[in-house]
């Protein structure tokens, strides 16, 4: 598809757009609000109207015009620089950048973007959830075991922190636009692929470049949305756009209760390939990301990039673009874009070397490329470290540490939680059996929950039945037949099977432990795991996720509609503060329903601080840092919630107290170095 944002316009051509003169006020490249028209230029909207007889609605009630409080916030960022001695290129460009996304005004494209961008955004939600609610399944489809299954939950976390570090430091360089693209396009094709992958190796593998594919979705997203945001508007914005994280998990959550227990949504072709309702799910939970790279393809690229990149033309169209669809939908039309110069650094650095095309092969070219590429980006991720930024970047790499590990190290706990309370009832209901004998006896009715001790079955039939959780201990099995048996976590141990017949069964040879065999037979011993939905898929998981989602509704509108009244800085120390202590209710937590009550009210609290991180981080960093820095920090907070999910998992059935605690110390920490950070709510994206 061709970019109509690439083609640039001529400076002499009398019908182009402007050209880059030296006019305006403060040196800026401005004209007039409202430049005279000739009146053949009038527009149809205007036709038949004097202008004296224009008069602003709000001006009875003493309301200023919104070009009066514009011109307001320019005269006063216009005192403050003359205030300061020296103010570089880099201030000179964020201040008249802001000044042209005040004419442009906020209006239809931002909200066009809003969606874009949000559903993005969503797709990062939804790779969280999406081998967490299909594990239950493909461990049985697949057969792992336990170390499997756990490591098959830290690989997609895994591939996010180097996908965020990757695409981070890439959108600097390349693109937002661009980078974002790729991204995502490589998150859906190995989304895709490892719905079909029957192995464990295959399925891990595509759902780690599933994940590097993703990871770079949340750096990305909010530099670029923030870099068509004014001033006044961003903080608010960002923190609205934060609410696409809330229904991706809503969406997850509602997709794999209504797919994951329906195992006919499926089909097999022979034994070697089968294609089970969790697959489905998998490839149900791609499609935001594919409706992301769809409505990118739609969306110009960022026009404060291009400006960092010398590219003046292809920026200055992208913010006509941007100002003639706003004023258009807002009923005026015959609004002109007066900026025609545009300052831009300099010193280019960092462009990137190119050879000649007729030098070396294309192989050798792309090699180039691609060293000095990758120079380039890790010579930014150095310069974090400079001494300007370095205490900011610390200080913003230790609260996204502190915040992930709490976060999501109990966003594991409270599931595993529940499962072992389900445990320990299920475990209390457990009936004991001693010493019973039976003769000729033909079971058929299923086995639950019981344990058989010092028992002797002779000459009994077990046929066509489920067996779950069933042991028998010291028990002697003499001239028995068994046939299509199914079980699940049923074991013999320290048995005696003498002249007994196993037949269609699943009762291998891991499940007799100890057990002395003479003269038994297993005749045609089914292999693998098997599916069994009605009882393996329990739908409280789904709820306590969706309730968990929905949980952060209020604290994204508290967040988003006081984001720039009472600063960043208070809503992230004072959220961390408040979610610290609402985890000491955790020690109460002795029911199901209780468990869910407080992870509702932690995600709730605790979703204003992570709105106002993600604002301050595009916010501390200049445009040429701005999605390495947030990429960086992004990766940080991945490793941490690899950290924090193995920790507190490993707690679950010993003790609360050390969750409780690391969590409470960690989000106690993290807010109070929040109060250190400097308040960005009034300034300027650099």
């Amino acid at each position: 598809m061709a970019d109509p944002y690439q083609n640039s316009y001529h400076h002499g051509d009398p019908d182009g757009y402007g050209t880059y003169g030296e006019g305006g006020q403060d040196g800026y490249g401005y004209q007039t609000d409202y430049p005279p028209q000739e009146e053949d230029a009038a527009s149809d909207v205007t036709e038949g109207h004097d202008e004296d007889d224009q008069m602003y609605e709000g001006e009875y009630q003493g309301i200023p015009h919104p070009d009066e409080i514009k011109a307001a916030r320019r005269a006063a960022r216009a005192k403050a620089r003359t205030a300061v001695d020296a103010v570089s290129e880099q201030e000179e460009l964020a201040e008249q950048y802001e000044d042209i996304m005040e004419d442009c005004g906020h209006g239809r494209f931002q909200w066009s973007l809003f969606v874009v961008l949000g559903l993005a955004l969503m797709a990062d939600s939804v790779e969280c959830f999406v081998v967490a609610f299909a594990l239950p399944s493909a461990e049985k489809d697949m057969c792992l075991s336990n170390a499997e299954k756990g490591m098959l939950g830290l690989i997609v976390f895994l591939g996010m922190m180097f996908g965020a570090f990757i695409w981070g430091g890439m959108a600097d360089k390349v693109g937002r636009r661009k980078c974002l693209i790729i991204a995502l396009a490589i998150n859906c094709i190995a989304a895709f692929l490892s719905s079909f992958a029957q192995g464990y190796g295959s399925f891990i593998f595509f759902r780690l470049f599933s994940g590097i594919g993703i990871g770079g979705s949340v750096p990305i997203v909010y530099s670029y949305f923030s870099e068509f945001l004014q001033m006044d508007k961003r903080g608010e914005h960002l923190s609205w756009l934060c609410m696409f994280w809330m229904i991706g998990g809503i969406y997850a959550s509602f997709s794999a209760w209504g797919i994951i227990p329906r195992y006919g949504w499926g089909f097999s072709m022979g034994t070697e390939f089968q294609f089970h309702s969790w697959r489905v799910f998998v490839l149900v939970c791609a499609l935001p990301a594919i409706a992301a790279l769809i409505g990118l393809m739609f969306m110009p690229e960022s026009p404060r990039f291009l400006l960092e990149h010398a590219k003046h033309d292809e920026a200055w169209m992208i913010l006509k673009h941007v100002h003639d669809i706003n004023w258009r939908a807002k009923g005026e039309p015959e609004r002109v874009f007066t900026v025609s110069q545009i300052k831009t650094p300099k010193t280019q650095e960092d462009e990137f070397f190119e050879i000649q095309s007729s030098t070396g092969t294309a192989f050798q070219r792309w090699v180039v490329r691609t060293v000095t590429l990758v120079k380039l980006v890790l010579k930014n991720v150095v310069s974090l470290l400079a001494p300007e930024l370095r205490l900011a970047t610390l200080l913003m790499a230790i609260i996204w540490f502190t915040m992930a590990f709490s976060y999501y190290g109990l966003a594991v706990w409270f599931p595993d939680m529940i499962k072992h309370l389900q445990y320990e009832e299920y475990e209390s209901k457990v009936k004991v059996f001693h010493g019973e004998k039976v003769e000729r006896f033909h079971f058929n009715f299923s086995l639950e929950n019981q344990v058989h001790k010092g028992g002797e079955y002779i000459n009994d039939k077990f046929v066509n039945i489920e067996i779950k959780s069933v042991k028998f201990e010291n028990s002697l099995f003499e001239d028995c037949y068994f046939e299509d048996i199914k079980s699940t976590n049923t074991f013999f141990e320290n048995c005696t099977i003498r002249s007994t017949v196993f037949y269609n069964t699943d009762l291998y040879e891991e499940r007799f432990i100890d057990c002395r065999m003479e003269n038994t037979s297993f005749l045609n011993t089914k292999k693998g795991c098997h599916l069994n939905f009605e009882e393996e898929n329990d739908v409280l998981i789904y709820l306590v996720s969706f309730l968990g989602s929905l949980a952060v509704l209020p604290g994204n509108i508290i967040s988003a509609l006081f984001m720039d009244k009472i600063g960043r800085i208070r809503m992230i120390g004072g959220s961390m503060l408040i979610s610290a202590g609402c985890t000491f209710f955790l020690f109460m937590s002795f029911s199901q329903a209780a468990i869910i009550a407080w992870q509702c009210l932690f995600c709730g609290v605790s979703v204003a601080a992570w709105n106002g991180i993600e604002v301050i981080t595009v916010e501390l960093y200049p445009a040429s840092k701005r999605a390495t820095a947030f990429g960086l920090l992004n990766a940080i907070c991945k490793l941490a919630a690899i950290l924090g999910s193995s920790i507190f998992a490993s707690f679950v059935g010993i003790t609360k107290a050390v969750p409780i605690l690391l969590s409470c110390v960690a989000l106690v920490c993290g807010g109070l170095l929040a109060l250190k950070l400097p308040e960005t709510r009034e300034k300027v994206l650099l």
